[in-house]
């Protein structure tokens, strides 16, 4: 389940700088946002709610700093526990500017235990980021970059994209970035597929733009997450479409609180 909302929002358009100047103006969101999802697993060609999924970011500090902090944790019920268990939480910093500056992620996946970080910092107009990742068997791995271009983890890019302007997209058009976790820096892609209608776990439907999120692997562009947010001005995630690892899964939208703006994608 780490691909959810790491997928969300890597919508970035041709305005992501080539540089390190990586501020950016929030258009999308407030402190004081909550989202909450229902997660489904296909289980032999049925698909079986097993568990949950919540997102919120808030105005907080860091090192003393102002600051948004987001979270994302997903977790099995106690029913789909036995088995399959599944247990992440993510936490991430950005500046006011939507800035990364702080990322981790913990994620219990059956019997392994994991830790993902990323700290960052801007020195001489680039961008550097140390890297730690604890392994299941207790092993620490340490790793350091230093960049031209902006670089984000999968909640950063998510708080950041969000206000991205989708005017003149057509289906096909593609926008490549890099994404970071406690080892790697993955080259991905988002191709637009154009708009669609959702209806979420609230009853509701909403008109959303639909997009393929693709990671690099062996050579070839591979895709992760089929999504679909909001066609408004929150591009909020109202359904995920995920091919994970050991089957299938989708998320959908059961509930926003404290968006920040009209949500003038529902149908009526």
């Amino acid at each position: 389940m780490k691909q959810l909302l790491f997928t969300i929002a890597l919508l970035m358009s041709s305005l992501m700088p080539s540089m390190a100047q990586c501020k950016f103006q929030n258009t999308a969101f407030k402190s004081g946002e909550f989202l909450t999802y229902n997660l489904y697993f296909n289980w032999k060609f049925v698909w079986v709610k097993v568990g949950n999924a919540t997102m919120s970011t808030v105005e907080n500090h860091y090192h003393g700093k102002p600051a948004y902090k987001a979270s994302l944790i997903t977790r099995t019920s106690s029913k789909a526990d036995k088995f399959f268990i599944m247990r992440d939480t993510l936490l991430c910093y950005n500046t006011l500017d939507l800035e990364p500056l702080y990322f981790r992620k913990g994620a219990q996946e059956g019997k392994r235990y994991t830790v993902d970080e990323a700290f960052f910092s801007y020195p001489s107009n680039k961008v550097h980021i140390k890297q730690h990742r604890l392994r299941h068997n207790g092993e620490h791995v340490h790793k350091e970059w230093t960049r031209n271009d902006c670089t984000y983890d999968m909640l950063s890019i998510f708080l950041r994209a969000r206000s991205f302007n989708p005017e003149g997209w057509k289906k096909g058009t593609c926008v490549n970035f890099p994404i970071t976790d406690g080892t790697h820096i993955t080259p991905a892609m988002i191709e637009y597929k154009g708009k669609t209608t959702v209806k979420a776990d609230n009853g509701v439907k909403y008109r959303c733009l639909q997009l393929a999120y693709k990671e690099l692997d062996d050579g070839k562009y591979k895709e992760i997450v089929r999504f679909f947010v909001t066609d408004d001005n929150n591009h909020v995630p109202v359904r995920l479409d995920m091919h994970l690892k050991f089957g299938s899964a989708k998320a959908f939208l059961v509930g926003a609180r404290g968006v920040k703006s009209q949500m003038k994608s529902v149908v009526k």
